[in-house]
């Protein structure tokens, strides 16, 4: 003859069972049940279910949320079931270990419609919850980091359309981040940059390539402001686009100021065939200029004849190296280790052929400290030809940092 009692013990499931009384005595439970409560059989039986076996430590009996379930249940007849709760147990030591579940309560009917038993079934779902609450948190520090950023922040679902905007946003267009959302960006672009950049965005959600563009965008007081803007997508593992994460970095005084001294060095230039006069306005000029960019917030250094020597280097350019002698040496004699990383190839190409050279958020291996150790930055630069008497004689270099940007957005997009 079957053995009722032993096969109800071993069914694979943490299942209670309790008598219809107010204090729900236990009648009987299966081993999964007496392993996750960490309770021998012959301790629990009989004992009332959540008044000896199981109290909760912080809340009353009549308040708690697994007596009023089996309450329910009791009344009704029927399967009430229990959202997830905390719900702590002893352990063998006296201390509590913190734990959630899941459950519901089934009654057992007579003949007549008169509950028999009551049977409890439970779910651990601890680890389940506590990872829930890690990634809540890990979202909770990045959505922190964005908003701490100075550039502005914004996310698309994989479609395209937005679905988050940094608080810079406000402070800089003054628009309500509600508005921006469901209104989109486009009223704050320069007319004259709209159709280009939408063009540009268009063809990297085709591709699924990166989008980087320069735009105008309006401040909160009608004035238009350059800015860099770069878009990156995220992928899953089979390759599809889940979302789009973007920065717009405001470059308008550096742009401003690159196309000052560019055109400053043109004017240098038509001036070298003057007169003595001429000669020296060119000269107090170029004193000026020099002046500007050693004091300028970027980098910039100016490099002599085909051989690429430092003329000029300004603070900030020097700031990169420390424990270095620049001015004198070329770029091979001072900085050997970029040799083989293809910028003095570059300088060569700008040097034989006049064309500028624009790198954007380039990886850049230096030897900062001169100690044998490379570090990897990332930057932003212009290779400029400046002429004289219409033949390159040098070359002008622009550049600024942008290492913490790159590894910011390398962070998010690990987030995804």
């Amino acid at each position: 003859m079957m053995n009722f009692e032993k096969l109800f013990a071993s069914i694979p499931e943490a299942l209670v069972v309790v008598a219809p009384e107010y204090d729900y005595p236990i009648l009987a439970a299966t081993d999964y049940y007496l392993q996750l409560t960490m309770r021998k059989r012959e301790d629990i039986l009989g004992l009332k279910f959540l008044l000896e076996a199981y109290p909760e430590r912080d809340v009353s009996y009549e308040e708690n949320k697994v007596r009023k379930s089996l309450d329910k249940a009791l009344s009704t007849r029927q399967v009430d079931y229990l959202d997830v709760i905390r719900y702590d147990l002893v352990k063998p030591d006296g201390s509590y270990d913190v734990r959630y579940w899941e459950a519901s309560h089934t009654p057992v009917l007579d003949e007549q419609g008169q509950v028999l038993y009551i049977i409890q079934h439970t779910s651990d779902v601890t680890e389940r919850e506590r990872a829930k609450d890690a990634l809540s948190a890990t979202r909770e520090e990045y959505r922190f980091m964005a908003e701490a950023m100075p550039q502005l922040i914004f996310t698309t679902d994989g479609a395209g359309k937005l679905t988050y905007f940094n608080r810079r946003w406000e402070e800089y267009t003054g628009i309500p981040l509600p508005t921006l959302l469901e209104e989109g960006w486009q009223d704050i672009i320069h007319p004259e940059d709209l159709a280009s950049t939408a063009a540009k965005w268009e063809s990297s959600m085709k591709s699924g390539e990166p989008m980087q563009v320069e735009l105008r965008k309006r401040d909160k007081n009608g004035v238009y402001r350059w800015h860099l803007c770069r878009s990156l997508p995220m992928k899953d593992k089979e390759g599809n686009i889940t979302m789009w994460v973007g920065s717009s970095t405001d470059i308008h005084e550096t742009r401003k100021l690159v196309q000052e001294l560019l055109e400053t060095n043109e004017q240098m230039a038509l001036l070298a065939d003057q007169v003595k006069l001429a000669y020296e306005k060119a000269e107090s000029r170029r004193g000026i200029l020099e002046r500007l960019i050693m004091k300028a917030p970027a980098m910039f250094c100016v490099l002599e004849g085909p051989e690429h020597r430092f003329e000029l280097v300004n603070e900030k350019y020097q700031m990169l190296f420390p424990n270095r002698q620049l001015v004198g040496k070329t770029v091979a004699e001072a900085l050997p280790e970029v040799i083989n990383q293809g910028f003095v190839d570059l300088l060569d190409n700008v040097y034989e052929t006049g064309k500028e050279f624009v790198a954007e958020e380039t990886l850049v291996k230096l030897d900062r400290q001169n100690n044998g150790q490379l570090e990897e930055i990332y930057i932003t630069f212009i290779y400029q030809a400046i002429y004289e008497r219409d033949e390159v004689t040098s070359i002008l270099v622009f550049a600024y940092e942008v290492t913490e940007q790159v590894l910011f957005r390398k962070k998010l997009q690990g987030l995804a």
